[in-house]
């Protein structure tokens, strides 16, 4: 080869489209696996209450069809979302803005796994279950990721139905109907996404800025942000006792629940007071990181309790 032609043929590589090759890693990363680990937890709690919990194996089945119908919404996600993932800083490094994977492959993976959690659900369990599961996935992508999100400050309390859902759709999948205990739980976690979210979007609001998302803050400005998030704050914390109120928890329960609840509305209230520099910012984290494990416990004590009776311990 000659030097003209050896030159040519560098430049030629150097400039050509490169295709990304995502690791198995990256593939994972699209499920949003602590998404997903909520969703399962949430999930099993609507499936334990049910009088009569289904078989271990069809449980099973039921929690894996969810968790891959959860994880195939997070796909979905960040395929459409690439071009605001690119421009925030905490997004930023997902696999498809990291050009580390080609957008096609995300939606691929996301339709695949979306029809095989519908239809394992609906085969394993009942359609009832299924259409509920496929109701979540195009309520968060179509609804939420597609329209809201993009469109009003309203995003996450309109679209938080769609993560507040795998209760209702577990206990479908145990009993093919939707109870009021169910309800109540989907009314929960409902009513925990805007405090939650908005804690988060309080710290981040310049990132949300950069993309055009109009988030409560950026759309509507911090103080009213705060103020909801104590207004909410104030509707949960009676809620989350609720479960024992209503006679599906212990009274053990229910001590937590309004001590965590409590809690967690003087975190709101630091978040409305606090409003300047620092202080605003550890304020608005302790009630970010707070109301994650606020929601995890309590779903976390309705599962072991059931679990317990359900093993004749209790």
């Amino acid at each position: 080869m000659s030097d003209a032609s050896y030159l040519d043929h560098a430049n030629a590589a150097r400039i050509a489209p490169r295709i990304a090759v995502a690791a198995p890693s990256d593939y994972f990363r699209l499920l949003k696996p602590r998404v997903m680990s909520l969703v399962v937890l949430t999930a099993l709690a609507g499936i334990l209450l049910a009088p009569v919990p289904p078989h271990p194996l069809i449980a099973f089945a039921a929690l894996l069809s969810i968790a891959v119908g959860a994880g195939a919404s997070g796909a979905l996600n960040m395929w459409y979302d690439a071009d605001i993932d690119a421009v925030m800083s905490r997004t930023a490094q997902r696999p498809i803005p990291a050009g580390r994977m080609e957008p096609e492959s995300a939606l691929a993976f996301g339709l695949v796994l979306s029809m095989l959690s519908v239809f394992t659900l609906g085969f394993a369990t009942n359609w009832l279950a299924a259409a509920l599961l496929a109701f979540t996935i195009f309520f968060y992508v179509a609804i939420y990721t597609m329209w809201l999100k993009r469109t009003t400050p309203q995003n996450i309390v309109i679209g938080g139905a769609a993560g507040a859902l795998p209760p209702m759709v577990g206990y479908a999948a145990a009993m093919g109907d939707v109870s009021l205990a169910s309800v109540v739980l989907f009314a929960i976690i409902f009513v925990w996404t805007p405090p939650h979210f908005w804690a988060l979007a309080l710290m981040k609001h310049d990132d949300y800025g950069r993309a055009g998302i109009p988030m409560m803050p950026n759309a509507r400005g911090t103080d009213r942000t705060r103020r909801e998030i104590l207004v909410y704050s104030i509707l949960l914390a009676p809620l989350g006792a609720a479960p024992w109120l209503m006679g599906f928890a212990s009274p053990v329960y229910g001590v937590i629940s309004i001590v965590a609840g409590a809690y967690l509305l003087w975190l709101a209230a630091q978040v409305y007071l606090k409003r300047e520099g620092d202080a605003a910012r550890r304020a608005s984290l302790r009630l970010f990181l707070f109301s994650i494990s606020y929601l995890f416990l309590l779903f976390l004590i309705i599962v072991g309790e059931r679990a317990l009776q359900l093993a004749g311990i209790v």
